[in-house]
């Protein structure tokens, strides 16, 4: 069954079922598939993000696979299912495109509503809770990562905006450990190196197995990571 998409004005299949070697799309009524203008085969999704989101997650898949300097915005465009001129005018470049997709990825926002919502001021629990949300937010937004880690040159031309997310999480850290020594439940330390190294073992922990280097680190899961990293913690900052 075919019909015009809205979007792009093109072709688009419906009801179709895709078999390959490795995996099986199903296609709903929905979704369609996209011929770009390179000639890729795209699946575009419907769900019920916003145009600028599609947009967002066309990039963001696009570049981790094929990198930035090897996607058009047409491409880009095309498995967002929109015109190019849609993405011009929604965010004017393809650089500023990936630095709003970078931040919308992210987990600052994610990190604050747990600070916020989720901390019960049980240091074992808590700090449970913060690396297991970590983990997860940096798992689900990997190819946000795989970019920045791949793409330097590219992300450094809006580096200062990219750190905001990491010094969100600092500082989120350094209040949560004033306030449990406020509470007498943690030891006399420093919050602010405190906080870097929480950070630091746990984003470590993440970039190794990011590259697939999970031996390195003895793990048989994260969550034993997770574990152990926090009974350390536990047991150096109880009082």
């Amino acid at each position: 069954m075919t019909a015009l998409c809205r979007d792009c004005g093109q072709m688009i299949f419906l009801g179709l079922q895709m078999n390959g070697d490795r995996s099986r799309i199903t296609i709903n009524e929905s979704d369609h598939l996209h011929f770009t203008p390179e000639g890729r085969r795209v699946l575009i999704a419907n769900g019920k993000l916003s145009t600028a989101e599609k947009l967002m997650k066309a990039i963001i898949d696009l570049v981790a696979e094929q990198g930035y300097n090897g996607v058009s915005t047409k491409e880009i465009a095309a498995s967002a299912g929109v015109n190019e001129v849609t993405l011009f005018r929604h965010f004017g470049s393809k650089l500023n495109l990936l630095e709003k997709a970078f931040h919308h990825y992210h987990y600052a926002e994610a990190m604050e509503k747990l600070f916020q919502q989720k901390l019960a001021y049980s240091l074992r629990d808590d700090l449970l809770t913060i690396s297991s949300r970590y983990h997860e937010l940096m798992n689900r937004n990997r190819k946000v990562m795989q970019i920045a880690f791949k793409e330097k040159p590219i992300i450094q031309q809006f580096r200062e905006s990219t750190h905001k997310h990491p010094q969100k999480l600092q500082e989120l850290l350094i209040d949560y450990f004033n306030e449990m020594k406020r509470r007498g439940k943690l030891a006399d330390c420093n919050s602010e190196l405190q906080a870097k190294a929480f950070m630091w073992m746990n984003h470590g922990a993440f970039m190794s197995l990011l590259q697939g280097d999970s031996s390195s680190l003895g793990l048989s899961s994260v969550d034993e990571f997770i574990d152990e990293s926090v009974n350390t913690f536990t047991r150096a900052l109880t009082p």
